[in-house]
């Protein structure tokens, strides 16, 4: 085999990478669940630590009377003046903003 060969190939094989990954994340434009996630968490660990935390990994309709935007649903625990709070949110799939918050 020659190198120009083997460089064709290599050339071929990181073009072909880019375009699946540009045309994978227009298919998905959604910001990992996980992620989403961790920023939230990130957040209320700046007013008291984090007893559990939970995520659903597939969007949801969330609807505020003019629009509906697919969003993130879950959940977080805490202790905060030693009383146990639980709130639950939906976040923003497209931008992980949280557009609810409710205190269970």
């Amino acid at each position: 085999m020659k190198l120009r060969d083997f460089l064709i190939g290599v050339a071929t094989g990181l073009a072909a990478a880019v375009i699946i990954k540009e045309a994978s994340e227009k298919v998905s434009p959604y910001v990992p669940a996980g992620q989403v996630l961790e920023n939230i968490k990130k957040e209320f660990k700046k007013d008291a630590p984090i007893d559990g935390s939970w995520i659903y990994m597939k969007t949801d309709d969330f609807t505020n009377g003019i629009m509906t935007i697919p969003v993130y649903r879950g959940g977080i625990s805490r202790m905060h003046a030693g009383e146990m709070q639980t709130f639950e949110f939906a976040a923003d799939a497209r931008s992980g903003v949280v557009v609810e918050l409710i205190e269970v």
